[in-house]
């Protein structure tokens, strides 16, 4: 068949709370996303190969996100999508070994360690894809299952909309927001997630909030942060990272134009800034060339 390439955006979380702990030992999150048009691009192609004891996907100009093609969550994936029909009787072994191998190539533009859910959004497109190539019909709600397994932001790419987040991010609901644009800075940075959920800094008894309020209150989150909207992981990042918290005070000079909140986006290294839709485009232009950090700038789906 002819090769199939599809875009994979990325998202931002517009606030993030940690509502309390869980007996399993994660944490109970809050959260809404937006999704934005920042993408990688994937590429699928049937190979002439059958998988037999083979893994069901290659995978090629992926080296620079991880060393073991094994490990990447394109593979992943694959793996588990393949593990999910048997497991549900939709293939047999013997149907599954005459599958084709299927090759994906990756073209990375959304930076990784970024709090984008570059990787999870890889994940999830993979997912959806080779369900349609390998002809295995499972639903959006299955796939989110197998998905949440393996990333808690993967689900929401295959949600594929504005939605408030829940559990381990996998309780998904709609939400209808207005459209917006944003600034987003990528410090040169990394920070351990397990560093940030073990910081003594970080709030983890945020009030839960009903669907009704958040619908009601979007204003609250979208160009402002009020009323104890926050990303509860943003003072640890800043704390622990001098760049980010460089880049966060870029931000806060911007804003000052702008009226609106800067903020950090999941629990990586990006910042944003939303601007008005009014903004000037010369003005925009310059922050873009005058920012001393990676600079992007995207917008809603």
């Amino acid at each position: 068949m002819p090769t199939l390439t599809q875009q994979s955006p990325a998202k931002i979380n517009l606030f993030l709370h940690i509502t309390g702990k869980r007996p399993d030992g994660y944490h109970n999150l809050q959260t809404v996303f937006r999704l934005i048009d920042l993408y990688d691009t994937l590429t699928f192609s049937h190979t002439d190969k059958t998988i037999g004891d083979n893994l069901p996907v290659t995978l090629s100009n992926a080296e620079h996100v991880t060393d073991n093609p094994a490990d990447n969550l394109i593979v992943k994936a694959a793996i588990a999508l393949l593990a999910f029909a048997k497991n549900h009787q939709i293939l047999s072994d013997s149907q599954i070994a005459q599958l084709p191998i299927v090759d994906i190539h990756l073209d990375k533009n959304i930076p990784m360690g970024a709090g984008l859910g570059g990787g999870s959004s890889n994940c999830a497109t993979a997912l959806m894809t080779l369900n349609t190539l390998w002809q295995l019909g499972l639903s959006n709600e299955q796939l989110r299952l197998i998905g949440a397994k393996l990333g808690a932001d993967v689900p929401i790419f295959i949600f594929g909309k504005d939605a408030i987040a829940e559990g381990i991010g996998e309780i998904l609901t709609p939400i209808d927001l207005p459209a917006q644009q944003f600034l987003l800075l990528k410090p040169d940075a990394h920070i351990s997630t397990a560093e940030l959920f073990a910081h003594p800094l970080l709030k983890r008894d945020c009030a839960s909030l009903s669907h009704d309020y958040l619908q009601s209150h979007c204003h609250a989150f979208t160009n402002e942060l009020t009323d104890g909207f926050t990303n509860v992981f943003e003072p640890v990042v800043c704390a622990l990272s001098a760049d980010v918290k460089a880049a966060m005070n870029v931000l806060k000079t911007l804003a000052a134009t702008a009226h609106t909140t800067p903020r950090m986006t999941g629990s990586g290294s990006c910042v944003f800034l939303p601007v008005p839709s009014d903004a000037d485009n010369n003005t925009i232009k310059h922050w873009l060339q005058s920012s001393p950090f990676q600079a992007y700038w995207v917008h809603t789906l």
